[in-house]
């Protein structure tokens, strides 16, 4: 009976083999991939570096690319020396002119001033005249008089061929000059230094009497006078000992101050 039993179970063993191996399929056995390694006259690489190389140029296996940064607070140094000055750059453009600023604090009253002159004239007249002729030889050449006709209180200065003004007011002047043949006549009426009237003739083969008038605005201290003023051209004015054809005069018409 036991033997029975055995010898079944044997039979149902060996079924059940053969229906595994029919139903299920049969699995290959796993080949390994060859990887060259080295050539002829190259030295082996290792199973674990030739991994690392397949590894690296995969796009999932790359390793990330290390920067090092460097503190550069901790290599700075010590603050050097101060440079020499440079040279200064150009001048620029000029700039807007700006707003007009806040009006400032009224001042204190001032001193009285010093008492006038109760007998002071409110009166200024003169006429000189020149007898030599006088040729330009500098660029401006101022022109003196020799000859005095008027000179009320000395308000001109023989001297220095100036009318010095000692009363404000409004003044008339006139200069009377007599040309020279074949020679330019250019001469300025000054106030004070700048030139307020021109007196000019051409060169011409016959000589002429030129003259120029005009009023001024005088302030007390102000000065008026007459130059020569040299072109290219000769500049000349005439005259001769024996007459005068050189005159200037000027008068006070009003006062400032009455």
């Amino acid at each position: 009976k036991m033997s029975a039993v055995f010898l079944l179970l044997l039979v149902s063993t060996a079924n059940i083999g053969a229906m595994l191996e029919k139903g299920l399929p049969r699995r290959e056995p796993r080949r390994l991939s060859c990887v060259r390694c080295c050539g002829p006259s190259e030295q082996p690489v290792s199973i674990i570096s030739s991994r690392y190389i397949r590894m690296s140029s995969d796009p999932a296996y790359s390793v990330p690319k290390v920067q090092p940064t460097i503190d550069i607070t901790i290599l700075k140094g010590e603050k050097g020396e101060m440079g020499e000055k440079g040279y200064p750059g150009a001048v620029g453009k000029e700039g807007e002119r700006g707003l007009r600023g806040f009006n400032g604090r009224k001042g204190q009253k001032g001193q009285p001033g010093p008492q006038g002159h109760s007998c002071k004239q409110l009166y200024a007249a003169f006429s000189v005249g020149r007898r030599k002729p006088l040729h330009s030889s500098d660029y401006f050449q101022h022109v003196t008089f020799d000859t005095e006709f008027v000179n009320l209180y000395k308000h001109f200065n023989m001297f220095s061929g100036k009318f010095f003004c000692y009363v404000a007011g409004i003044y008339y002047f006139s200069l009377n000059v007599h040309t020279w043949n074949f020679k330019e006549t250019y001469l300025h009426l000054m106030k004070n230094e700048k030139e307020v009237a021109i007196l000019y003739a051409q060169p011409s083969d016959r000589s002429i009497m030129q003259s120029q008038s005009l009023m001024l605005d005088l302030q007390e201290g102000e000065e008026v006078w007459v130059r020569m003023f040299k072109r290219e051209r000769e500049n000349a004015i005439y005259s001769e000992e024996s007459d005068v054809y050189i005159i200037f005069n000027g008068h006070l018409i009003k006062p400032a101050v009455e």
